[in-house]
């Protein structure tokens, strides 16, 4: 697949013009959950002059999948978007190869240009399920970023300050904890803010760990004769273990192209306390609905799980349908309120290093065909009586090979997989 570029010229300038109180209504909708705005005043300005602003969000492409939590900032994007404004995605093939260390507390493996490319041609498909192609330039910072020679990195360098970078909460904690930083750490806020300077944003959208990046950016467009840009970031939404962001690492997530009865019976699976934020961040319902969610599902109970019913569909509607929300729906009952198995599973052979003679390993079975992350926790699951094969738990380890062929295996609640003949 290759990767397509849209540049400047492929930008429809044309904006019309917005009275003072059509200018009040934007800044309202584009205020609307957003965490921080630096300095509000100055996107109030901006958005009253005669041009669109010009909307940065860089995406580090890290992994394959764009999840709920990364659809949060770039759903931000595209209201910018829907306000007629030009949305700048820059897609961090070289940053991405030094890891953003925000909120790490070590330092992140550097990834090689290979696997960075073959994420990003996984993620542009996917975004563009988000963003309109109108009004829209996608860019990879190895553009700029490749280009520059000693002498321009160490001008680069040489608007940020030690003192300044050990502001940050991640980085103090490891240096008072005698914990290694590496200079390329030092160096990820300065390219991410120089992407601002080499697009002109005129706004950077980030995550609210993203904060401290974006004020990197604001410095270096004025130390290079550029208006600062105004930073405005989201909140991170909890993944589903309701401890940590969202974050296809730690496998809490959930993918925008996941199947519509995988995100339906994910995000029924999240803690009631969350229904709430997944209703703002993840669902984008109206304020009003948002409240009677959060209030319902504050008791917890049945009434809490109608709340998240309701997100549920409304997180399926927003990327596959309404049809598809309802057979989602219908799915989730016949397998957790009736006890039945999904109409549609993946179907998988055996793996041949699983086999001996007329038995197969299960624990092998089950982490090859994706159901366990390594046979260590396949063993513990079938200890734990997690995995059952057509319907019945089992507690032993190897199975015969006419017990699988043709059966379903399941593990926990949600994942299924049919044995080929």
């Amino acid at each position: 697949m290759s990767l397509p570029t849209y540049g400047a010229m492929a930008v429809d300038y044309h904006r019309p013009m917005t009275g003072t109180g059509e200018a009040k209504a934007s800044l309202a909708r584009l205020l609307q959950n957003a965490e921080h705005v630096v300095p509000q005043e100055e996107l109030a300005e901006r958005l009253g002059r005669d041009r669109p602003l010009r909307v940065k969000l860089g995406v580090d492409p890290t992994a394959r999948d764009i999840t709920l939590g990364w659809a949060v900032p770039l759903r931000k994007l595209r209201a910018f978007q829907d306000e007629g404004h030009v949305a700048v995605l820059i897609m961090g093939d070289f940053t991405a190869r030094i890891g953003d260390p925000s909120g790490k507390s070590e330092t992140r493996p550097q990834l090689s240009r290979e696997v960075v490319r073959a994420n990003a041609e996984a993620c542009v498909e996917q975004l563009l399920d988000i963003l309109s192609e109108e009004n829209l330039e996608i860019r990879f910072n190895s553009e700029w970023l490749d280009a520059l020679n000693l002498a321009d990195l160490l001008k680069l360098t040489s608007h940020g300050t030690v003192a300044q970078m050990l502001e940050r909460d991640d980085f103090a904690k490891r240096y008072s904890e005698r914990r290694p930083i590496s200079i390329v750490e030092f160096m990820y806020p300065l390219m991410q803010g120089y992407d601002s300077v080499a697009i002109e944003a005129d706004v950077e959208i980030g995550g609210t760990d993203q904060l401290f990046n974006l004020l990197v950016g604001r410095d270096l467009q004025r130390a290079y004769g550029q208006e600062p840009q105004v930073a405005l970031t989201m909140p991170l939404l909890v993944g589903l273990d309701g401890l940590h962001k969202m974050s296809q690492s730690l496998n809490n997530y959930v993918g925008i192209r996941e199947s519509p009865e995988e995100v339906f019976g994910k995000v029924m699976s999240v803690p009631d306390r969350l229904a709430g934020q997944y209703a703002a961040l993840a669902a984008g319902l109206a304020s009003d609905e948002i409240a009677d969610i959060e209030s319902a599902s504050s008791g917890g109970g049945p009434d809490a799980g109608d709340a998240k019913r309701r997100v549920a569909r409304a997180v399926v509607e927003l990327y596959h349908g309404p049809e598809a929300a309802q057979r989602a729906e219908e799915a989730f009952d016949r397998q957790f309120r009736e006890g039945g198995v999904p109409d549609e599973m993946p179907t998988a052979g055996l793996p041949g290093d699983a086999v001996d003679g007329d038995v197969a390993y299960l624990p092998r079975v089950l982490a090859e065909l994706g159901l366990a992350t390594s046979r260590s926790e396949a063993r513990r699951l079938i200890a734990q009586g997690g995995v059952r094969v057509d319907g019945q738990v089992t507690t032993t380890e190897e199975i015969p090979l006419t017990a699988l062929r043709g059966a379903v295996l399941q593990v926990g609640k949600r994942r299924f997989v049919r044995v080929a003949e």
